[in-house]
């Protein structure tokens, strides 16, 4: 049985170049042109994917993100002409899995849905003995069963779900407290994206390592002095992140 995709696209032009590359790589593919009839298909016919284009009539998209994140984990990939990450954080909080900016290129899309799908089988059956549990990624010596983990300045508490930098409170999204309090528990540890996609792989949903760097971008903004210049948050080229240890004065 081929897989199912959803294309939700106004633009009909666009919508069709998409079907047509789909179609290509072996999808069967359904193409609606307004939000309504998104969400009607979507409901009807649950496809293995949708994508979404954040701007259709009726309904948006983040409308239609938000309503099928109420009964359903299908992989979200959201078309945006929005590039800012205020925006794309929008889409992500409300459930997207993945996004592309637009103008793209139709390949690397039809790459974006194989990854997407690829990931959702593998994170619906999770191998037997897998390291790394999709809610919390583990730790070293225990760590992670620890109720308060202070890093520096910061501090998480795991128990009610509190992050404080500088005894400052700071306003996390669920996503972004999961990659947090993941990293606090294990300090200087390098996290690849891949491990921290695992803190994200809510009731088996697949997301993105997009994801992952949106949500670092973020937590930049709420934990460092100058997110430009980090020192906790850091990237180690290559690899992923990490949350450094000790403290820096910041």
């Amino acid at each position: 049985m081929s897989t199912y995709v959803l294309v939700a696209e106004d633009d009909r032009k666009q919508a069709e170049l998409i079907r047509r590359y789909l179609v290509h790589d072996g999808y069967e593919v359904t193409v609606v042109h307004d939000g309504g009839t998104a969400l009607r298909e979507a409901t009807r016919r649950p496809p293995d994917l949708l994508v979404l284009d954040w701007m259709l009539p009726g309904l948006d998209g983040l409308e239609i993100c938000r309503r099928l994140r109420g009964e359903s984990e299908l992989p979200i990939l959201m078309l945006t002409a929005r590039s800012t990450e205020d925006d794309l954080l929008r889409g992500l909080d409300l459930g997207a899995d993945d996004y592309m900016t637009k103008p793209f290129r139709p390949r690397e899309l039809v790459a974006r849905i194989r990854t997407l799908l690829r990931r959702s089988r593998h994170t619906a059956r999770p191998a037997s003995g897998d390291p790394i549990s999709p809610t919390a990624p583990a730790a070293p010596t225990g760590r992670a069963n620890r109720a308060v983990l202070t890093v520096g300045r910061l501090t998480v508490d795991t128990t009610q779900h509190q992050v404080f930098i500088h005894d400052r409170p700071v306003n996390c999204t669920p996503g972004e407290f999961r990659i947090l309090s993941a990293m606090a528990a294990s300090p200087d540890r390098v996290f690849t994206r891949s491990q921290l996609l695992d803190c994200l792989a809510d009731h088996g949903r697949a997301v993105s390592e997009r994801t992952v760097d949106v949500h670092i971008l973020n937590l930049r903004k709420k934990i460092e002095t100058s997110p430009r210049k980090p020192q906790h948050l850091l990237t180690v080229h290559g690899i992923g992140y990490k949350l450094a240890r000790g403290d820096h004065g910041t």
